[in-house]
């Protein structure tokens, strides 16, 4: 069963644009040919870290959205642990959390479907009927 997941690694900022290209096509085949989909990569740039990790203070952010099973995403994990470019990482599992956030919305999209109509209801039966239109008296 797959789940969805958010992978962000932070890689040496002393890296070369290609070798990160070559970085992140990697993930992604481990990705691919374990049965699982990159839904999305995004590459955030250089920022600088809250502290010093193996004595760098600047470092390349990447973000991955996958699709995958949980023995792919520790297989995932192990090879960002090995990689040397790579000064931190963690995962997210997302879809718990985007499950919630759906039936929040649900919820809220038909309080105000609900609320909208109720409006729509009460301005009716308030709406004042079309004024009789008395005939005034002929002057002579």
């Amino acid at each position: 069963m797959n789940r969805t997941y958010e992978v962000m690694f932070i890689v040496r900022p002393d890296l070369e644009e290609a070798d990160l290209d070559k970085l992140i096509e990697g993930f992604s085949t481990v990705v691919t040919n374990g049965k699982g989909e990159v839904k999305q990569v995004e590459k955030l740039g250089r920022r600088r870290l809250a502290y010093i990790v193996r004595k760098f203070q600047d470092g390349l952010y990447v973000l991955l959205h996958i699709s995958a099973d949980g023995p792919l995403v520790a297989e995932l994990e192990r090879r960002l642990r090995v990689t040397e470019q790579v000064i931190k990482f963690i995962t997210v599992r997302t879809d718990e959390e985007n499950k919630r956030l759906a039936k929040i919305k649900a919820i809220r999209d038909s309080k105000v479907k609900t609320s909208t109509q109720q409006t729509a209801n009460v301005e009716a039966s308030e709406a004042p009927a079309a004024p009789a239109v008395a005939a005034e008296p002929a002057v002579a």
